[in-house]
């Protein structure tokens, strides 16, 4: 009597752990790429770029004038004057330096605050298809750690139904998969 309780509670708590656990995947840079919002990005970013190439080419122009110019009067310095103005280029060669080593750090911390606020949307609309439909794991398809989600467990196209926002490009890959 005891194993046949214990086979039935062992059953039912299967059945239940099974049925409270519903898993999906959603590709967040897929979203973002077909929001209106993102051409946007794009064109603040590229502006942000040519900003910031035009700061270094001033500060390379400026180099290379310091260098002409101390070539062409360096036999005729005096010992001080012609510590000051090597001082002067190798600060200047420094910066530069440094300013292409955090360059890229700038554009991604850039391209971050333009990107958060179009994020913030799809996580909005993705919690609200979670609710709708109980999910309770998503995963990031985008990420490298998934090896394979069935096409129906995708989310993607209905948080861009919640974004209003209409595919322009093929779907996701999860979308594409061939099944058996």
């Amino acid at each position: 009597m005891k194993r046949i309780f214990l086979g039935i509670l062992l059953l039912f708590i299967a059945f239940t752990s099974n049925a409270q656990t519903k898993i999906g995947t959603i590709d967040a840079e897929y979203i973002l790429s077909q929001m209106p919002q993102n051409t946007e990005v794009t064109k603040n970013l590229e502006a942000y770029n040519t900003e910031l190439q035009g700061d270094l080419k001033e500060n390379i122009q400026e180099y290379e004038t310091l260098v002409k110019d101390y070539q062409e009067t360096n036999e005729g310095l005096e010992e001080e004057t012609r510590k000051e103005k090597e001082a002067k280029i190798i600060e200047l060669e420094n910066d530069i330096k440094g300013f292409r080593q955090k360059a890229s750090v700038m554009m991604q911390m850039k391209r971050n605050e333009l990107t958060g606020p179009l994020y913030e949307k799809i996580d909005e609309a993705m919690k609200t298809v979670i609710a709708e439909e109980g999910f309770t794991q998503i995963f990031h398809a985008g990420a490298t750690g998934l090896a394979f989600s069935r096409a129906e467990d995708d989310i993607t196209l209905r948080v861009m139904d919640k974004l209003g926002i209409e595919p322009k490009e093929p779907k996701p890959a999860a979308e594409n998969t061939v099944e058996n």
